[in-house]
This record gives C-alpha cells, sequence and structure tokens, in this order.
C-alpha cells in the first residue's frame, strides 16, 4: 500500500513586513474565484459575474490539490484562529484539512516538526502559504519524478532574480541537487526553490537534526536540506523553466498580487465573452 500524501502549510510568522494588519497574512484576498451554491442557493440564482475574494493561501491548497494530495495541515502561530475558521475542514476544496500550533520561534523547521507523530510514515508536500507560483501542475510533477526517482527530496525550482532574499539552488543536468545557498549576496545561480516533496526518509533526518542543532539565529529549511545533502539524504530538483513565484509578504508584492489577481480575472472574463 503506497504512503499517505500529505501537505504541509508553516503559517508561524507574525506578518511584521506588512504589520498592522486585521487578518493573518495567509488570508489576505489577492484574486476573485465564482462562488459556489451554499444553503438554499441555488445555481440557477448565480449570475454571470458573481464573485467572492480568494485569499493567497487557497491557490496552494488548489495545486496540492491538483497533484493529488488530499490531506494537508496549517501548523500555525496561535491567535491565527482565523485561518481554521475560513477553511474548516477543508470540504469546499475537497480536501482534509487540519490544524496544528507552533509555539517555537525559531523558524520554519521547528514549526513543520510540530506535524512529525502525523507525518511520520507519510510522503509530505510541502508549500508555503503565502508564495504564489506557477505551474498550476507544479506538485504533480514533484511526485511523479519522486515515485520515478525514489529520491529522498524533491524541490520545485523557479527562476528568481532577487537572489539575496531566497534559497538558490545549484543542481546538475540530471536534475541532482548539490548545494542550497541562502540569501547569497552574490551568485551565478538563477534557480530557488519554493516548494518540495520529500519521503519519511527526510521527516525522520529533520526530526532528530533539530534535536542538536544549537544556534542563536533562526534557522531556514534550505539549511536543513543541505545538512541532508551532506549526510548522503538524494536530494533532486524538478526546474520550472517557464515558472513564475511572488512571495506576498513585502507591500510592494502584496500590491503586486492584488494587481495581478485583477487583470487575470479581466483576461479570463475576456476570453469568455
Amino acid at each position: 500500500m503506497p504512503p499517505d500524501i500529505i501537505g504541509l502549510l508553516p503559517a508561524g510568522g507574525r506578518a511584521t513586513r506588512l504589520a498592522p494588519l486585521p487578518l493573518s497574512k495567509e488570508l489576505y484576498p489577492v484574486g476573485f474565484e465564482a462562488i459556489a451554491p451554499q444553503g438554499d442557493l441555488r445555481p440557477s440564482d448565480l449570475r454571470p459575474g458573481d464573485l467572492r475574494p480568494k485569499v493567497v493561501s487557497h491557490y496552494l491548497l488548489e495545486k496540492m490539490r491538483q497533484g493529488g494530495v488530499r490531506k494537508a495541515f496549517f501548523i500555525l502561530r496561535p491567535g491565527k484562529w482565523d485561518i481554521p475558521e475560513y477553511f474548516g475542514d477543508g470540504s469546499r476544496l475537497d480536501m482534509h484539512l487540519g490544524y496544528l500550533t507552533v509555539h517555537v520561534a525559531h523558524g520554519v523547521p521547528y514549526t513543520l516538526d510540530q506535524a512529525y507523530p502525523f507525518v511520520k510514515d507519510a510522503i509530505v508536500a510541502l508549500g508555503f502559504p503565502d508564495i504564489l507560483f506557477q505551474p498550476m501542475n507544479a506538485f504533480a510533477r514533484l511526485l511523479a519524478r519522486q515515485a520515478q526517482s525514489q529520491a529522498d527530496v524533491v524541490l520545485g525550482l523557479f527562476p528568481t532574480e532577487n537572489y539575496r532574499k531566497v534559497g538558490v539552488v545549484d543542481f546538475d543536468a540530471a536534475g541532482r541537487v548539490h548545494q542550497i545557498i541562502e540569501k547569497p549576496q552574490e551568485t551565478h545561480l538563477r534557480y530557488m526553490w519554493a516548494i518540495a516533496v520529500w519521503t519519511p526518509a527526510f521527516t525522520e533526518f529533520l526530526h532528530h537534526y533539530l534535536k542538536t542543532f544549537v544556534s542563536e539565529r533562526e534557522l531556514p529549511i534550505g539549511d536543513v536540506i543541505q545538512a541532508g545533502i551532506a549526510a548522503g539524504l538524494r536530494v533532486e530538483a524538478e526546474a520550472f523553466a517557464d515558472g513564475s513565484y511572488l512571495d506576498v509578504g513585502t507591500p510592494e508584492d502584496l500590491m503586486r498580487a492584488v494587481r495581478e489577481g485583477a487583470t487575470e480575472k479581466r483576461r479570463e472574463d475576456a476570453t469568455k465573452s
């Protein structure tokens, strides 16, 4: 029997670059979707153009679901109760959603490790709920590559020019990852990673690595993956040469996401008319 595939969405941050916000940044509306009939509302009651806001993390869940991920956990900082209030049990997305809380503020790896008892025997699909990316089938491609190669970790790579803000990846023509460099000041590397899938082998490595790691600085998950490479884990890359990504964690990028969401809806309407 194949292992479960479970999505993890770390949402433990405080969104200090966007503060103050009246809601969790993962619920910021950046686009629109056609509403589905609910309650006493019938399909015949809907009119063309009846829309509702579409929040940023909805896009990630859609892509996970398209890739075959039916179960996922949001891992929340206490106080972000608006996220479970909004998504509920996940039925609107045809998914099963659960919610975990994190009480350590040392970075994404510690947030992800909160899910260890629930995912230790599963294939994990990691995505960040404040990042928009394309293509739609990105998780399907990562999962297909992992199933074919049996790699311990498969990273989804996207072209970037903002290498000082991300984790850039050195990989060869066969897709084997040799190095992940977090926020370099200068580099010739032009791909960053934004999503990943991994096996129980990396889940165990992460869990035990955090028990021995001691540092005053926040630990990036890319550093843990790099430590896994050094320990002999096989890490591969699926590069989306025509893909795109956008982190909505700054006011400038959030404005860009809202503009692009509105532009995309107008483009869809023009195509249908």
